[in-house]
């Protein structure tokens, strides 16, 4: 975080969404993360993403939830803020949409990420259910590898688990 407000273009106010093992491991959920997954709007914030990568010798992706499950309604609104340091904010990515693909993807890692998402109070399993829920049909067009059906199982049996817990 501190590299990508360092080398930020100056005159910009820039935003900066921290995905999946970023969430994980600053909010100590981890140790560590194999990659930082990352993402912005402003695509001019990552200009020295190899520079960075190569002097902090760590892989960065570039990526969102939305590359990989459909959206949800109102993510724009769930980020959550984290810092600003510079003329950077960094904020996590909106943590139900992180939960989502973390259930479908499956994981044993991802999963335990995601009930993490849910002890830390930062994602309630009812209205993950209902955010789901209200994906139209037509939303799973861009997925062919996934279907509607088998989204709402994998969701419903983790929020099923987390509540028998």
């Amino acid at each position: 975080m501190r590299e990508l407000a360092r080398t930020a273009p100056a005159g910009g106010l820039y935003r900066v969404y921290l995905v999946g093992g970023g969430t994980a491991v600053l909010s100590g959920w981890r140790a560590s993360s194999v990659d930082a997954d990352l993402f912005s709007e402003q695509d001019e914030i990552f200009h020295d993403i190899q520079g960075i990568k190569d002097r902090l010798d760590v892989n960065v992706e570039i990526t969102r939830p939305e590359h990989f499950v459909p959206a949800l309604e109102g993510t724009i609104d769930r980020h959550a803020f984290v810092e600003t340091i510079g003329d950077v904010s960094f904020y996590h990515y909106d943590p139900y949409a992180q939960v989502l693909s973390k259930v479908v993807r499956g994981f044993q890692r991802d999963l335990h990420d995601a009930r993490h998402f849910v002890e830390s109070g930062m994602v309630d399993p009812e209205e993950l259910l209902r955010l789901v829920e209200r994906i139209p049909h037509a939303a799973y067009a861009k997925y062919p590898r996934l279907s509607r059906q088998a989204v709402l199982q994998a969701v419903d049996g983790f929020c099923r688990h987390i509540r028998s817990k």
